[in-house]
């Protein structure tokens, strides 16, 4: 289970990611304007970072050599390939940007704009266990 969640661990999102399920946190550049994506799989109930996309190397964005590899995406960005870095303690804490930048939790088709519901709170995204 992906669940999102206030410091009071209210639940803002929650999604079932069986094994091998892939989710994104993606958001708009807050001076270029673009997407950019960093994607994580559950890997045997291990949240692992797996890939990003960045569509410039706009201020912030960059590549770590010895950190996956980084290909083109043919239209001036590029793909961070097989980072394959686990996260420790299966959680990812962010602060979503208000407005325009619009940080988002992406599983499958599902949608839910951490911006809207919790702008500049401290957000927990945690791969849990079946068992919570």
């Amino acid at each position: 289970m992906l669940v999102a969640t206030r410091p009071n661990d209210e639940q803002i999102a929650r999604f079932s990611v069986p094994e091998g399920s892939e989710w994104c946190v993606k958001w708009h550049h807050s001076v270029k304007g673009f997407e950019v994506s960093d994607c994580y799989e559950n890997r045997g109930g291990q949240m692992v970072l797996v890939w990003s996309h960045l569509p410039d190397f706009a201020a912030g964005l960059d590549h770590i050599p010895g950190r996956g590899r980084q290909v083109s995406d043919g239209q001036g960005g590029y793909f961070i390939l097989d980072i394959d870095e686990p996260v420790p303690g299966n959680t990812y804490v962010l602060r979503p940007g208000a407005g325009p930048v619009d940080h988002r939790l992406q599983v499958g088709d599902k949608v839910v704009s951490l911006s809207a519901v919790a702008p500049r709170e401290r957000v927990r995204i945690t791969l849990r266990g079946k068992t919570d």
